[in-house]
């Protein structure tokens, strides 16, 4: 597939995997054949290349704490890695003392947290909102796990409590809007703050879907979807993540690339630049490692 006329990439959503560690791995399971194998950026890179992908950030699903350090010294040896975004836990009595381990290092740019899983509760701790504060003030990103009605909800809460705090929502495309009456009003409530909070930012990743037990590959098929996304958040606030190897549960990398390339393309040369890196760069202040990557 030919490079974007110069456009470089940064995918902003990549995990990696070593299942054959000594230690193993508490995810992914030895049930899911496509992901339990070694995935490294030895693997990532080959994928990426011929894409013009040139760097990537690392978004951390294994809950041990000595992970983040591992995938830290592993992105320290390869320089296609710009970031990594870890697995800390707010709201924990050691959440300030891992963070103030771990952003000691500059490819440590944030973490994850899976928002939308407890009703808010969590929002209504004060520990919980001090570490959030705290993440800001290390001037660090919040990505927020798997979307759903109640993880919408509450990213608008925690903008509204930590309002200088970035948050990004990940694989946005992937939830559809829900057709029950309740859950359809929250989710248009969500969204309708959402237009208006800048510090919030979202990844046009997990864009492919199965309907009747296939996968559309043709842009039709999606467009609609990225349409309301792009209207709700704007070209400065939308992010590409390609989440490989969670991606090959669809089809491989490229074929998920190509229906973006497409769409953002036909938006025009900058907005495919800033959807391709600038955004990431605003948003995660991700680390340039060689010279193929790009300065703002």
């Amino acid at each position: 597939m030919p490079q974007m006329a110069g456009i470089p990439v940064i995918d902003a959503h990549i995990h990696l995997y070593d299942p054959f560690r000594p230690q193993g791995v508490p995810w992914p399971p030895k049930s899911n054949k496509a992901l339990y194998q070694t995935s490294l950026p030895a693997q990532y890179r080959s994928i990426a290349r011929p894409l013009g992908i040139v760097g990537a950030i690392e978004v951390e699903c294994s809950s041990w704490l000595e992970d983040n350090q591992w995938v830290l010294d592993i992105a320290a040896k390869e320089d296609i890695m710009v970031g990594t975004v870890g697995r800390l836990e707010p709201g924990t009595p050691g959440f300030r003392l891992s963070l103030d381990r771990f952003r000691q290092n500059p490819l440590f740019r944030g973490i994850r947290y899976g928002l939308g899983r407890q009703s808010g509760k969590e929002l209504d701790r004060p520990e919980f909102i001090a570490d959030l504060k705290a993440l800001a003030d290390a001037d660090l990103v919040l990505d927020t796990a798997n979307p759903s009605v109640s993880l919408l909800a509450d990213v608008v809460r925690v903008n509204e409590l930590v309002p200088q705090l970035r948050i990004v929502i990940d694989h946005l495309p992937q939830m559809m809007p829900p057709n029950e009456p309740v859950l359809r009003a929250t989710y248009n409530a969500s969204m309708k703050a959402l237009r208006e909070r800048p510090q919030v930012c979202v990844k046009i990743s997990e864009v492919l879907r199965r309907t009747d037990g296939r996968i559309p590959t043709n842009l039709d098929f999606y467009r609609p979807r990225l349409d309301e996304i792009l209207d709700i958040f704007g070209i400065d606030r939308v992010l590409y993540g390609s989440d490989w190897p969670n991606s090959d549960n669809w089809l491989p990398v490229a074929v998920g690339f190509k229906l973006v390339q497409e769409y953002f393309m036909g938006q025009g040369r900058l907005a495919a630049e800033k959807y391709f890196w600038r955004n990431s760069a605003k948003c995660y202040k991700w680390v340039k490692r060689n010279d193929r990557q790009p300065s703002l």
